[in-house]
């Protein structure tokens, strides 16, 4: 007789990486993952989670395959979340997952609260700034690092040139400059994620 065949479903496009599985945890096949961020609620709202097995050498994330996994329990523990996965039946299993990284698809992440971003969705965004002549494009946020009081945007700063066209700046080593912005309303004033844009009192040339 033929054994039926579950098709793993396919990975979402939208997939957003939030975590890596980082150690066993009990003895019953948890599992510990160290989120990305301080923010944990995605990864805790999700009952899917997509997983991605480590990089081989010269491999991208891109490139490799990623299955779902059903959380049935999660939980916060201290810095990190404790799951239970369907497909992690026991400690043997769970220990097998580490370096695991863990993804939750965009459309999956629970309503952001007014004023509250996530990291995801700044990424991409041209930051401007005060210049001598008023409002001045700063450069692109390239990523979004939590300092523990606050998170902090990391910016690959850009030029204009005589065509209005975009380039990055770079320094004696032909590597993009960046600079550090404070993501609290002291400084950046104004966000408009449909547009891509950040508004913000920082010094064009700080």
């Amino acid at each position: 007789m033929n054994t039926p065949v579950t098709l793993q479903a396919e990975a979402p496009a939208d997939l957003v990486e939030l975590g890596r599985i980082v150690s066993a945890y009990g003895v019953r096949g948890w599992i510990k993952v160290q989120p990305h961020s301080s923010d944990s609620q995605v990864l805790l709202a999700a009952k899917t989670w997509w997983l991605k097995a480590p990089a081989a050498p010269g491999s991208t994330a891109a490139a490799r395959p990623a299955f779902q996994a059903g959380v049935n329990n999660s939980r916060p523990q201290g810095a990190t979340v404790v799951a239970e996965l369907d497909c992690v039946p026991d400690r043997d299993r769970a220990e097998a997952m580490k370096g695991h990284t863990v993804w939750v698809p965009r459309a999956d992440f629970p309503l952001a609260a007014d004023d509250e971003y996530y990291w995801v969705d700044l990424i991409g965004c041209r930051l401007f700034g005060e210049g001598d002549d008023g409002s001045a494009l700063i450069g692109t946020v390239l990523d979004v690092v939590d300092n523990g009081a606050h998170a902090v945007l990391r910016v690959g700063r850009v030029a204009l040139d005589g065509d209005g066209n975009e380039a990055p700046m770079l320094n004696d080593k032909g590597k993009q400059l960046e600079v550090l912005v404070p993501f609290v309303g002291a400084h950046v004033h104004t966000v408009d994620l449909h547009n891509k844009r950040l508004d913000s009192n920082w010094p064009v040339e700080f």
